[in-house]
């Protein structure tokens, strides 16, 4: 593993200046990517119920078809 960082390392080096930032977007968006695919699925919902005071409402009441007859 240390090989394939010090090679990425002597490739970052090699690049202009101005790429820079581009690789760094790049590195964390996958750790970005990484930390949302690991994360548990509940802890999203308690952040969600945590925020929007009407999430323990939605799905609570069954309405129908919004739609139907909508061009009546």
């Amino acid at each position: 593993m240390e090989n394939i960082k010090e090679e990425l390392q002597r490739r970052i080096e090699k690049l202009p200046e101005h790429k820079i930032p581009e690789v760094l977007q790049f590195v964390n968006f996958l750790l970005y990517s990484q930390e949302q695919l690991f994360s548990p699925p509940f802890e999203k919902k308690e952040t969600l119920k945590e925020s929007d005071p009407l999430a323990d409402f939605i799905a609570a009441v069954e309405c129908g078809s919004l739609a139907q007859n909508i061009d009546s």
